[in-house]
């Protein structure tokens, strides 16, 4: 099953704030409806010490037009004891028992440790933080962004799991894992969804997964180990188990600030139309911009 084709509509944010907390990037954009054709956009923006917190725009999706922006963070790294002690990256947002959530990957650096990663949530209304999936027998080493969906009552959630940090091309194994819930708290983790292989697809990032009458669609970013940067992956499942891999059409600009990389994927549906926010350049340095398929 293709991938949708993509028009580029530009960077529809651009960083511009002094905040100590949020002086570069604009990361793992998502979107929540807010009213009409307003989206407020949560974002992770980091500090000087490359520490992430979020914080979020408001766009009129349609028109491309910034309606407020916030310029603070509402919820900070956390304790140097938290799971989240050097930041907080985005992935999705889902409803659980009434409430709106939105699930993050934290970052921890202990000491001279590699830096690795758990899966959390945090509540819209309140900003509380709670874990949602750490290290266990399938996912041993690091876990990063979660995309989470609710499907014939139950909770399914594909994210990213670390095999190895470095492999024989001296690129990090990171897959992308499936694991599902009956009531989004305890979940049985099933193991890699979508098929690696060295040299073609060996670090997988952010995957964006929605459903249509024909099955499940995947976005995601990913590196292919040859020392190439991050570009769009695209993904097709009839049951949300069996999954294709292939590339998308939305490819790197030749010039401009997605000319050396796309990434960092939030696909949604917005009345008749369905729209990818994403990342370029830098890992989301300078902001983030808007598609939508034709």
């Amino acid at each position: 099953m293709n991938d949708y084709k993509w028009k580029k509509k530009g960077m529809i944010y651009e960083v511009s704030n002094d905040n100590e907390h949020l002086l570069s990037h604009a990361s793992n954009p998502l979107a929540i409806n807010l009213e009409n054709d307003v989206y407020r956009i949560f974002y992770s923006g980091r500090d000087s010490k490359n520490r992430s917190s979020v914080s979020y725009v408001d766009i009129d999706i349609v028109k491309q037009q910034v309606t407020l922006d916030f310029k603070k963070p509402v919820l900070k790294y956390g304790s140097p004891t938290s799971f989240y002690s050097h930041g907080i990256t985005l992935g999705n947002s889902w409803k659980q028992k009434g409430e709106t959530y939105i699930g993050f990957m934290g970052w921890q650096h202990r000491g001279d440790d590699h830096w690795r990663g758990d899966i959390g949530k945090f509540n819209v209304s309140t900003f509380e933080t709670s874990m949602v999936l750490g290290v266990n027998e399938i996912d041993k080493v690091s876990l990063s962004y979660p995309c989470v969906i609710k499907d014939d009552a139950r909770y399914k959630m594909w994210y990213g799991s670390t095999i190895d940090w470095s492999s024989e091309n001296g690129e990090m194994i990171h897959t992308l894992n499936y694991a599902e819930s009956d009531d989004g708290n305890r979940w049985d983790t099933k193991g890699v969804a979508i098929p690696w292989a060295l040299y073609k697809a060996q670090a997988f990032s952010k995957p964006s997964v929605i459903k249509t009458d024909k099955g499940y669609r995947m976005w995601y970013s990913y590196r292919k180990g040859d020392g190439s940067l991050y570009r769009m992956g695209y993904s097709f499942s009839k049951d949300g188990i069996n999954w294709s891999r292939e590339e998308s059409n939305l490819k790197k600009s030749q010039t401009g600030w997605d000319s050396e990389m796309v990434c960092y994927p939030y696909v949604f549906k917005h009345k008749e139309d369905v729209y990818m926010l994403y990342n370029g350049n830098r890992f989301g340095k300078c902001g983030f911009g808007l598609a939508i398929a034709i």
